[in-house]
């Protein structure tokens, strides 16, 4: 799927919405932990409630790993299930992966062959040996993580150099070349939206995959001010206020409601 190809859909649905499936099965509905795969039934209740909202769905690594041999069968089930009903939906691993160059080939494999994502995401702070074997992969993308919105972010993607420059900046500037605009997409938060300005002045057409509003409180108004582009060049994600807008048997349609909520938001931005 190229960028165009993602411009589309947006068009579309009037939509840049990602929906994360961050699924956590001690926050299903009671009424699903009877279903034989709880986490793959609610995922697909969510998936139909929402899709006509979301352009891309997230699925968190570690809300399936941490479920053992069970846990990745959910997500196989999760990503078969969008493919067979969803083809023109964009599906990102959020793994945040970044190693060796031979390890990271493997990754790469696992999750455009094994499990047939679109994107990973990853961390390119090992350098560009660790990225290039996803780069490999025709039609396939890397979401590199940028600026983060956790709050030890200043830990280090602060740190500035003897010009003043920001770390994450520099990341930007020398990744930006590893890549096109067309396979390579950025993570930065949206509870630093005012930092999207600088951001857009080193990767001004490149797309940003952007957590945070919602539950972590980020700003939709405030993203799509400073980061958006002539392509839209934003997917926004949401995901705890989607899925666990209700915990009853009506979860599903209290997702749906939550989603067309922030897509007629989106709608009134993108006429804008």
């Amino acid at each position: 799927m190229t960028s165009k190809e993602i411009f589309e859909q947006i068009k579309k649905k009037r939509s840049f919405l990602c929906t994360g499936l961050d699924t956590d099965i001690g926050k299903l509905p009671e009424c699903m932990l009877s279903e034989p795969d709880p986490v793959f039934s609610f995922n697909r209740e969510i998936i139909d409630a929402t899709v006509d909202y979301t352009v891309a769905y997230k699925p968190n690594l570690a809300f399936y790993e941490s479920n053992g041999e069970k846990g990745w069968l959910s997500l196989k089930k999760t990503v078969a299930y969008i493919r067979d009903s969803y083809p023109d939906v964009f599906l990102i691993a959020d793994a945040k992966r970044g190693d060796i160059g031979n390890t990271s080939e493997m990754y790469a494999r696992t999750f455009f062959e094994t499990l047939d994502f679109d994107a990973v995401t990853l961390s390119p702070y090992m350098g560009k040996d660790t990225v290039e074997p996803f780069l490999r992969f025709p039609g396939k993308w890397s979401v590199l993580l940028a600026l983060t919105s956790n709050p030890s972010a200043s830990d280090f993607q602060y740190m500035e150099d003897g010009n003043g420059n920001y770390l994450f900046e520099k990341v930007l500037e020398t990744s930006k070349g590893w890549g096109s605009v067309d396979n390579t997409m950025y993570v930065v938060g949206a509870t630093k939206a005012e930092m999207l300005a600088k951001i857009r002045t080193v990767v001004p057409d490149h797309f940003l995959l952007v957590p945070g509003i919602g539950a972590q409180g980020g700003s939709l108004e405030d993203v799509a001010k400073y980061g958006m582009n002539s392509m839209c060049g934003l997917l926004v994600n949401s995901s705890r206020a989607i899925l666990y807008a209700d915990k009853t048997e009506h979860f599903a349609r209290a997702a749906a409601s939550e989603a067309k909520k922030i897509q007629q938001a989106m709608n009134v931005i993108l006429r804008k």
